[in-house]
């Protein structure tokens, strides 16, 4: 059992990563202050200067797609979370962010690499594809 609901490796193979049913609402430890009502992916690398496979970003966007699409959300749209404390945000503070955003969004860190981050975009894009939107 790890802090992130879910992991994609380089293949978009998708493992279950915390414990308690992938289809569950289950509270994750991915992003202090921002474990609640949200869900965490690791992609497995490192992307600071490594570009992530289109597999892998496509395997983001397949999850995202299935597990939003169990609540009704839009992989395009945004959403506001409280923040539950953390070294970006006080704890109290509603914070608008992409409904698929990366760890640095929501913590001040370089997570989930550059390259990574700027694929993003394409796995939001893809993923309402999935979905019909």
């Amino acid at each position: 059992d790890i802090g992130y609901n879910f992991l994609v490796d380089k293949c978009g193979n998708i493992y279950e990563g915390r414990a308690g049913g992938v289809a569950k609402p289950v509270l994750g430890a991915h992003t202090l202050g921002f474990n609640s009502n949200s869900m965490g992916i690791a992609v497995l690398g490192t992307f600071t200067s490594t570009k992530p496979s289109a597999a892998a970003v496509k395997g983001i966007a397949r999850l995202t797609a299935w597990k939003l699409g169990l609540f009704g959300a839009n992989p395009n749209g945004k959403t506001y979370l409280k923040s539950g404390g953390g070294n970006l945000y006080r704890k109290g503070k509603n914070v608008r962010l992409n409904v698929i955003s990366g760890h640095r969004d929501g913590f001040a860190t370089e997570c989930p690499g550059r390259q990574l981050y700027g694929k993003l975009g394409s796995a939001r894009t893809t993923a309402a594809g999935y979905q019909g939107r």
